[in-house]
């Protein structure tokens, strides 16, 4: 399956910017199942420097300068990525909880080791562990635990776009049990974490279908963010997407890696003037064969 994907953000400041710097993290990576057939990135005003590199977790990153004054600001991503028959594992034999456990105490393996660490948006506290206790039957698979907490989050919790921001705690997440998808992947991060197991929070996009009989929308997708949980040496990542109670298969296009949002938020920076301002994000996912 190939997708399209046009991906714009706009800024438009109240007061001008003098100049500005800022991080991106808007290129797809390539993955065991996922190819990257095109991508370009146009910004607007034009940066006077562009250092395109891949940082720690692998990521393709960019980091630009604008010295130009501008009160807008403008990123146009477009991208054609071919997904390649990411078939479901046959994950009913995977090794339990507490065998992955050990295996990352006594692994010295970074890649893995760095994924079960907290992080800022993954921060336990008695209620969250007292919540993932629920899922960590002895002896239960890795598989089993990861799913059953997917379910729970997707069946006790309310999407709601009103409810968070990014700076909205997980402790007042599972408070309200209200969120959006990088919610429910920092509180499904920090419920596995809790018990030292590799998590990656990954972003990227998904497909969306309009209701029966209605004709989807132009610019109104978005980013989506899901889990990938480390299932031991033979099966690799695998993938949960607790919004939607699925393992990803052939819908998912992933951007990047983090230990949470933070570490791949699609644009960051810091700029001089410009204070107040106004953001708008349109995405458009089409599958074109």
């Amino acid at each position: 399956m190939k997708y399209s994907i046009q991906h714009k953000t706009d800024y438009h400041y109240l007061a001008p910017v003098i100049q500005s710097h800022h991080i991106l993290h808007l290129s797809p990576r390539n993955v065991d199942h996922q190819t990257i057939l095109s991508h370009t990135l146009d910004i607007d005003p034009a940066p006077a420097s562009q250092n395109n590199f891949t940082d720690y977790n692998g990521n393709p990153t960019s980091l630009i300068t604008i010295e130009k004054e501008h009160s807008d600001l403008s990123f146009f991503s477009t991208s054609e990525i071919e997904i390649l028959g990411n078939t479901p594992k046959d994950i009913t034999s995977s090794p339990s909880w507490e065998d992955i456990a050990q295996a990352v105490y006594t692994s010295n393996d970074l890649e893995v080791l760095k994924y079960s660490c907290l992080s800022q948006h993954t921060q336990l506290n008695v209620d969250i562990f007292q919540y993932a206790q629920k899922s960590f039957i002895p002896n239960r698979s890795i598989h089993e635990v990861a799913m059953d907490l997917t379910s729970r989050i997707f069946n006790e919790f309310q999407f709601d776009n009103t409810a968070t921001d990014i700076s909205t705690p997980i402790s007042e997440v599972l408070r309200i049990k209200r969120g959006v998808c990088q919610d429910f992947a920092h509180l499904q991060i920090a419920c596995l974490r809790a018990m030292r197991l590799p998590v990656r929070y990954v972003s990227g996009y998904i497909l969306t279908h309009p209701p029966e009989g209605l004709q989807k929308l132009t610019g109104t997708d978005a980013s989506h963010a899901w889990i990938s949980v480390w299932c031991g040496n033979e099966l690799g990542w695998i993938d949960f997407d607790p919004t939607n109670n699925i393992i990803p298969t052939n819908e998912h296009i992933t951007i990047a890696y983090g230990l949470d949002y933070d570490d791949i938020s699609p644009i960051g920076g810091v700029l001089i003037g410009g204070g107040d301002h106004t953001v708008s994000v349109a995405v458009d996912v089409v599958a074109i064969k």
